[in-house]
């Protein structure tokens, strides 16, 4: 029986030690607005007993609800209606979901200030829906509020207006590719002075009020070197996340080369008929650089530095009180 005994102690002394388990892990994730994020994993622990090699976590966006900003790609789909050498930049005195210091209603579109006459084209490949005078109240509450109106099809449930023609080269069911001709500027229906109303619309095409900004759809313009400048989209929420409204921003240029000539835009949130996207700003062709955004609200001041990249999108998220 001692024997016994003693033969299994030497056999539990020579037993190889159990090597425990060594689990994955990673350092904690940093947020960083122009980058994603992701962890990295510790390096390979030295032992006899192979381990499984770490696995890296999916890189995960960026979240301008605790970030001063974030730069996106957004979804630039359409290029501009007007192109070169006509004017291929929206009015900014009447901007989309302003109402030009309340002298008019609030602007389902952007305008193109353009000579009569100058060619119009198709901001995305798609098909003609309607091309015509818009005699009857379809596309708006009134009779011949467009005037003479194309109306283009996309995919994805978008579709894009082209208003106040003066002529037509499209018909309605063609087929257009981007860039194809489909009329001239004029100043049909309710328009004063020869320009182009664009609209973007998502959904019920023939609803009248909910539109997109088409500033966050449209390509940027370039600068003078060819690059493409960039753009800010600007949410400004109460403690519940609901968009807030006739809150005044200025948006200063700090460093690089601005677009205008002072570098400053001034500008009011959407008016409150529009508040039902994920914005209620938007503004199209900044300058690449920093900006300093001032924000007053209910008599409160808030201010934040924020990066506009060349063909991205900047998202901010400002909660008020």
């Amino acid at each position: 029986m001692r024997i016994f005994s003693l033969l299994i102690c030497f056999l539990a002394s020579c037993a190889p030690a159990q090597t425990p388990d060594i689990q994955p892990t990673s350092t904690p994730a940093i947020l960083i607005p122009t980058q994603s994020i992701s962890t990295r994993s510790l390096p390979p622990t030295a032992t006899s007993t192979p381990v499984p090699p770490t696995l890296t976590a999916t890189p995960q966006p960026c979240n301008p609800s605790i970030a001063d900003y974030c730069i996106t790609d957004g979804h630039f789909l359409f290029q501009r209606p007007i192109l070169p050498p006509g004017n291929t930049s929206v009015d900014v005195t009447y901007r989309f979901a302003s109402t030009a210091n309340g002298t008019r209603d609030p602007h389902r579109g952007v305008e193109f200030l353009n000579k009569f006459g100058t060619p119009v084209h198709a901001a995305g490949e798609g098909r003609v829906v309607f091309a015509g005078p818009d005699d009857a109240p379809v596309y708006s509450p009134w009779r011949n509020f467009y005037g003479n109106l194309v109306v283009i099809e996309h995919t994805d449930d978008l579709y894009t207006l082209y208003a106040h023609l003066s002529e037509i080269t499209v018909r309605q069911g063609q087929q257009v590719a981007i860039g194809d001709p489909i009329g001239a500027v004029g100043q049909t229906g309710v328009a004063i002075g020869s320009h182009l109303h664009f609209e973007v619309r998502r959904g019920d095409v023939q609803d009248y009020i909910s539109p997109q900004n088409p500033e966050l759809w449209l390509v940027p313009n370039p600068d003078e070197s060819g690059r493409p400048l960039g753009a800010l989209q600007l949410s400004i929420v109460d403690s519940t996340g609901q968009l807030v409204n006739r809150a005044e921003y200025t948006l200063a240029y700090v460093s690089g080369q601005p677009q205008t000539s002072n570098g400053i835009y001034y500008g009011i949130t959407y008016s409150p008929e529009l508040l039902f996207s994920r914005e209620n700003a938007g503004l199209n062709d900044l300058s690449p650089g920093t900006y300093r955004l001032a924000l007053s609200y209910n008599g409160h001041i808030y201010e934040r530095r924020v990066e506009v990249e060349s063909g991205k999108l900047t998202q901010v998220i400002i909660v008020v009180e």
